[in-house]
């Protein structure tokens, strides 16, 4: 399928803009079913005011817990409340040992050795009919 440049009018400020065969090409992949309605300036700006829209926007604000890290022992502060008996690592120790885990030998998993195969199947494959 061959596709060309279109020209659109924008369903906001009715001005004409291309569609471009790329972008055609885009949403043909997609599978996308309709054609876009709306110029890139309207989009951004209608996609900037969903952006505002978030638990933040409303004047909520995410929990801060004042806590003690579990390995070196300074004070922080946590994007969560800690549960009893889990450690809490402030940003530093979380991030040694983030790298720490990286860089360790993963184990290597143990093969199985091959079951020895028993003469009755042996016999048995050697007597079966071949298609």
């Amino acid at each position: 399928m061959e596709f060309v440049d279109r020209l659109l009018t924008c369903a906001d400020c009715g001005c004409e803009f291309i569609f471009t065969a790329g972008e055609q090409l885009f949403f043909f992949d997609k599978q996308f079913k309709n054609d876009p309605k709306r110029c890139k300036p309207c989009k951004s700006r209608r996609a900037g005011l969903r952006a505002g829209s978030g638990p933040a926007a409303a004047g909520i604000s995410r929990t801060e817990t004042r806590t003690h890290c579990s390995e070196c022992g300074i004070e922080t502060t946590v994007p969560f409340r800690p549960t009893q008996g889990r450690p809490v690592l402030c940003r530093q120790c979380f991030q040694n040992k983030q790298r720490a885990a990286e860089s360790s030998p993963k184990p290597v998993a143990s093969v199985p050795a091959a079951s020895p195969v028993s003469a009755e199947l042996m016999a048995a494959a050697a007597q079966a009919p071949r298609a």
